[in-house]
């Protein structure tokens, strides 16, 4: 590894732990969930089931979005899932999102992106000031953390779900845990990482004793998916994130009724979001269709600053960036970011002199 690219490595691995949380697009594992008891019980008793949700309605006119983007969007829709430091009920606004994930879907092809925007990325906090963009969401709840998103990257975002810490090892234990293979290198950290998720969830589990494939409980799979000091740092961890991801799903698709109601049961209490339930039931017919293409990090290109004694990661540079992610997830090749995009860019240049 180049000196360039191991120095990029260390200063993403500076991101708080917390990006764990990228397996909380438990969004997914509700769709599978609720086809499931769509086939086997109805719609009638679906609908019964989505009323578990904290549904909030959130006016979508209070969400900026910079002009002419939404057309340039047509055919795309793009869902923000955040993944709070919260460790009780609190879902709204006074705590931070850790994981931001956009789900990006074409409506055409039936295709999934998804892309993990880095907790601290620098961007302009809608409103206020250049900031981490995991403040977004503790100032302003899901509405600024959104407005940030769409002002910064030149998205269209007025929809998102929101969940908590807690409910992942609930929902992998919901669904009989997950069979990862553990290398010895991961043996020799997973067993402080699941003393500390046990006592932060107040779940207990156990330590793991071998290498190898092996069932892993909530608390064992949540404990291998913060493990960063092995090779690869965090492109590794966040590899293990999409593992265990792909294994509850691959679960969840194989559960009976009667476990389905039970894993809803856990499940939609604990998420928060403006997607109705008649939203949501009116995508069931489609959503066998859909298929995950791939799942990357954003900014591709980043750079640790300290800046009045705080770590950020600034994108260099964000209009480049917002370029390349416009090519690579929504197909728009020359793409031309808009003006709010370069004005922002700008600033953090003349803050980080990063170029």
């Amino acid at each position: 590894m180049s000196k360039g690219k191991r120095a990029k490595e260390n200063e993403k691995q500076k991101s708080a732990w917390k990006i764990v949380k990228k397996i909380l697009l438990i969004l997914f594992i509700i769709i599978i969930i609720l086809v499931g008891v769509a086939a086997g019980a109805g719609y009638w008793y679906v609908n019964n089931k989505l009323g578990k949700l904290n549904y909030v309605n959130i006016d979508k006119s209070e969400i900026e979005i910079s002009k002419g983007v939404a057309e340039q969007l047509k055919g795309y829709r793009t869902i923000a899932l955040f993944g709070v430091d919260s460790r009780g009920d609190e879902l709204e606004k006074g705590t931070r999102s850790d994981c931001i994930i956009l789900v990006t879907i074409d409506e055409n092809t039936k295709q999934v992106r998804l892309t993990s925007v880095y907790r601290d990325t620098y961007l302009e906090i809608t409103g206020r000031s250049l900031d981490k963009v995991t403040h977004a969401y503790s100032y302003g709840g899901a509405t600024l953390a959104m407005s940030t998103l769409n002002t910064n990257l030149d998205l269209n975002i007025t929809e998102f779900a929101t969940v908590n810490f807690d409910s992942v090892a609930e929902i992998i234990n919901s669904v009989g845990g997950v069979s990862i293979n553990i290398t010895n290198d991961e043996l020799k950290y997973i067993n402080s990482y699941i003393d500390e998720t046990s006592s932060v969830t107040g779940i207990k589990s156990s330590h793991l004793t071998k290498a190898g494939t092996q069932n892993l409980d909530g608390v064992q799979a949540v404990a291998y998916g913060r493990i960063r000091y092995t090779a690869g740092g965090d492109y590794k961890r966040t590899e293990r994130m999409r593992t265990v991801l792909t294994k509850v799903m691959e679960k969840a698709k194989k559960l009976g009724i009667g476990q389905l109601n039970k894993l809803a049961d856990t499940l939609l209490p604990k998420i928060y979001t403006n997607i109705s339930s008649g939203e949501i039931l009116s995508l069931l017919p489609q959503l066998a269709s859909y298929s995950i293409t791939n799942s990357e990090g954003w900014p591709y290109e980043t750079k640790g600053a300290t800046i009045g004694g705080v770590w950020y990661g600034p994108p260099v540079t964000l209009e480049s960036n917002v370029k390349a992610l416009h090519e690579q997830v929504y197909g728009q090749s020359d793409y031309e970011p808009s003006q709010k995009v370069k004005e922002i860019s700008d600033k953090i240049i003349k803050k980080t002199g990063y170029k």
